[in-house]
């Protein structure tokens, strides 16, 4: 395997993917084990699900310093380390032997958590030319959304019987992987830029640059729309308990209805995995013009908003065996699928719906790579999700209050549905905020390529740089 030859970049493209996944596997492992880990400790679970609180908020906060010095910085020793401290983090909420320690511990693991996505970003964006950006990068979207799931069902399944296994193997996971990493091609800034092939880059983020950073209206754009669509997809977790409530009121036992519950709401989820499909048609529209990553999501959210509604108020009949094994109600979840015309329909809807706004994700994250110059992005990028972070945080607490409060006039399942319903409304401002940068990214991306062709002009070239064939196109 040559070093940086075509075999390297995807080895290396593979490896980011994966620990884009796993950092995410991490989140995902303490919301299913709320009730063990509490029991062990001898406290509630709301005490527990404050750690996931803090891990968020810590995570979000943590990516911007790391973003900063990776802009700053040489990237791959920034990333080891981050990889090391979550993994350290991991294993210590493992071996934790009282709560306080616990919550110290999801702390420790936030802060290298937030370093990964930042970071990885950076370097992700500097592996794949800009023609294919859009592709590659609802991989690398898909995989922290797959990586949340698995981290659900890993600590769901490993940690029935020891809620401590899942967070030692998903420790040595993050060993494995970090060794991994130590061997991928240490990618130079800049250099999937076609301006600067074969230029040594040297440039870095300076304290000075947040006001160069926010010159680029486009950037203002893509950092805010996070936060009222995350609004939205913050108030998507409540939807197991919508299915749950549904099944409830056809007579089936609690027990059974949050099988059904999850089962359908993991269904629905499949819808993500089309964002594959948003990032190539972001990719081939912004060969024809500069607005179409911007104008992809810009569509893709706001038509996604009537079919929310509509599966959130479709009629819904399921046929399961009421009070039998986990196995045989999912078995029956999915016969309904097929024999039951409603809950085809509900799939169908949810899953178009999903399709629709995962446009969303592989076109941010290129618009990001395309509007800012290589020692920017890392830092645009952890801005971004510290907005997304606060939107999703609000969006799953305001909705549980608008259940409360609409539960007075509508009796459940339908104070889930209106609530729900009305909450994806949020996608409206992020979808006009999507219309906005489309209309500024043709002007920021040409200043920032002519500044990148003017720094070529004058700047040395790479002492020895992979040859063009070699490169992933």
């Amino acid at each position: 395997m040559r070093k940086g030859g075509s075999a390297h970049r995807t080895y290396s493209v593979v490896v980011f993917v994966v620990l884009a996944s796993l950092d995410n596997v991490a989140i995902g492992l303490v919301p299913p084990l709320y009730g063990s880990i509490g029991t062990g400790f001898g406290v509630g679970e709301g005490h527990i699900a404050l750690a996931t609180t803090v891990m968020f908020l810590i995570s979000a906060v943590a990516a911007i310093g790391w973003a900063y010095a990776g802009d700053r910085t040489n990237r791959k020793p920034v990333l080891i380390a981050g990889t090391a401290i979550w993994v350290a983090g991991t294993a210590w909420s493992g071996l934790a032997g009282s709560y306080p320690s616990f919550l110290a511990s999801q702390a420790l693991a936030a802060i290298g958590l937030g370093g990964v996505a930042s970071v990885s970003f950076s370097v992700v964006s500097d592996l794949i030319s800009p023609k294919r950006r859009g592709l590659v990068m609802s991989f690398w979207g898909l995989s922290q959304g797959i990586g949340t799931l698995a981290g659900t069902m890993v600590g769901g399944l490993l940690g029935a019987d020891d809620w401590r296994r899942p967070f030692l193997i998903t420790a040595a996971a993050g060993v494995v992987a970090t060794v991994a990493y130590v061997i991928t091609y240490d990618v130079p800034r800049g250099d999937s830029q076609p301006e600067l092939r074969g230029i040594e880059y040297d440039e870095r983020i300076h304290r000075d640059d947040l006001p160069k950073i926010l010159a680029r209206r486009t950037n203002v754009w893509l950092i805010l729309q996070g936060f009222s669509a995350q609004v939205a997809f913050g108030s998507l977790v409540w939807l197991p308990i919508l299915f749950r409530a549904r099944a409830e009121a056809q007579g089936y036992s609690t027990q059974t209805a949050i099988v059904v519950g999850s089962v359908f709401a993991t269904l629905f989820q499949l819808g993500g995995a089309l964002s594959i499909l948003g990032g190539l048609v972001g990719d081939r529209l912004q060969r024809r013009t500069p607005r179409g990553r911007a104008l992809v999501a810009a569509v893709g959210v706001l038509s996604a908003v009537p079919f929310y509604v509509v599966l959130y108020f479709v009629p819904f009949h399921i046929d399961v065996p009421n009070g039998s094994s986990s196995g045989a109600i999912i078995g029956a979840v999915l016969t309904n699928v097929v024999t039951e015309p409603t809950v085809g329909l509900s799939l169908a809807v949810a899953v178009f719906a999903l399709a629709l706004t995962s446009a969303n994700s592989p076109n941010w994250f290129a618009l990001i790579a395309d509007v800012n110059p290589p020692e920017h992005r890392g830092t645009v990028y952890s801005l971004g999700n510290l907005f997304n972070g606060a939107g999703r945080a609000g969006g799953n607490a305001l909705v549980g209050v608008a259940f409360r409060g609409l539960s007075g006039a509508f009796p459940p399942p339908l104070n889930y549905a209106v609530g729900l319903a009305a909450f994806q409304f949020f996608f409206i401002p992020t979808g006009i905020m999507y219309w906005l940068a489309s209309r500024t990214v043709a002007r920021d991306m040409a200043d920032t390529h002519a500044a990148l062709a003017t720094y070529a002009a004058i700047a040395e070239p790479r002492p020895s740089h992979p040859a063009e064939p070699d490169r992933l196109r």
